[in-house]
C-alpha cells in the first residue's frame, strides 16, 4: 500500500463507525430508510443507470454503503471497494438489516486485483469526493477501465473542481489556484463535525485536487468515450457549482 493510502486509511478509520451511527443512524435505522425508498436514497445518481436488476456494479470508495445498499435493494450485484474496515463494518450491518447483500473489499483502490476483476463489471460508480484521494488520476482511470466489461459504463460523480478556489460546499478547506498540482495534507471531510479539541487530533488526509480538463482527459486517455457531462449546484449556494457527473463508456474492442 502506498504511503499516502496508508495515511488516508488511518484518517478514514478514526472514529468512523461511531460517526456513522451518530450521523446516519444505527444500521437498523439506516436500513429502514433504504428499504422504504431505495431510489430516493440514490438521489440524482439514479438517473445515470438504465436499469439495476442483475447489473454488476463496482462502487469505488463506497464508504458506509449509502449508495451500495440501495443499489442492492434495487436488484444490482454490488461490490464496494474502500480503504476503511470501519466503513465495511457499518455497510455490511446495514445490508444485513435491510435484508440484502453486498460484497465489500477493503484495500487500496489502486491495488484492485485486475486479474480477478478484468472486464468484470457492467458499471463502475463513484460519488461524493473520491478523486482527490489519488495522486495519479491516469493510473486510477486505467484501473477503472480495466475492471469494466467492453460496453460497460463509468459514472464518475465528484466534487466540482470549482471547490479548489471557493469553499462552495463548506468543507472548510483552504482555497488554492485552480491550476495547482500541489499534493497537500488536510482534514478529512468529517472532521468539521467534531469539537475543536477532538478535531485537532484527527489524522490528516493526503490530497491532490484536479481540474475539469485533467479529469476528462484522464478518462479519455484511459480509453473511455465521454457520453455525458453534467454540473450540479452546491447544496450551500445553488448559484455556485458544487458537484459534477461524467459518464464514459468502454467501447467494445477498445484498448486496455
Amino acid at each position: 500500500m502506498r504511503d499516502y493510502s496508508a495515511q488516508n486509511k488511518k484518517a478514514w478509520e478514526f472514529d468512523a463507525y461511531a460517526f456513522w451511527i451518530r450521523h446516519a443512524g444505527t444500521p437498523e435505522e439506516r436500513a429502514a430508510e433504504d428499504v422504504k425508498d431505495p431510489l430516493k436514497m440514490l438521489r440524482r445518481h439514479a438517473q445515470y443507470f438504465d436499469t439495476f436488476k442483475g447489473v454488476r456494479i463496482a462502487n469505488i470508495c463506497g464508504s458506509c454503503g449509502k449508495k451500495a445498499v440501495p443499489l442492492a435493494l434495487l436488484g444490482a450485484d454490488v461490490t464496494v471497494f474502500d480503504i476503511s474496515e470501519a466503513n465495511k463494518r457499518y455497510a455490511l450491518e446495514v445490508a444485513e438489516a435491510a435484508g440484502t447483500q453486498i460484497e465489500y473489499v477493503v484495500g487500496d483502490v489502486l491495488e484492485i486485483d485486475t486479474d480477478r476483476y478484468s472486464d468484470w463489471f457492467d458499471v463502475v460508480f463513484m460519488e461524493g469526493g473520491v478523486l482527490h484521494y489519488f495522486h495519479d488520476i491516469d493510473e486510477f482511470m486505467r484501473i477503472m477501465h480495466a475492471i469494466l466489461k467492453p460496453g460497460g459504463r463509468i459514472i464518475c460523480s465528484d466534487f466540482h473542481p470549482f471547490t479548489k478556489i471557493s469553499d462552495s460546499l463548506n468543507f472548510q478547506m483552504p482555497a488554492m489556484s485552480y491550476f495547482s498540482t500541489e499534493i497537500f495534507e488536510g482534514e478529512m471531510a468529517h472532521a468539521r463535525f467534531y469539537d475543536e479539541e477532538i478535531r485537532k487530533t484527527f489524522p490528516k488526509c493526503s490530497y491532490r485536487k484536479y481540474t475539469i480538463s485533467e479529469i476528462l482527459n484522464a478518462m479519455i486517455r484511459s480509453g473511455f468515450t465521454i457520453r455525458r457531462f453534467d454540473e450540479h449546484p452546491s447544496w450551500e449556494n445553488e448559484d455556485l457549482p458544487g458537484e459534477f457527473t461524467a459518464v464514459g463508456v468502454k467501447e467494445a474492442g477498445g484498448e486496455e
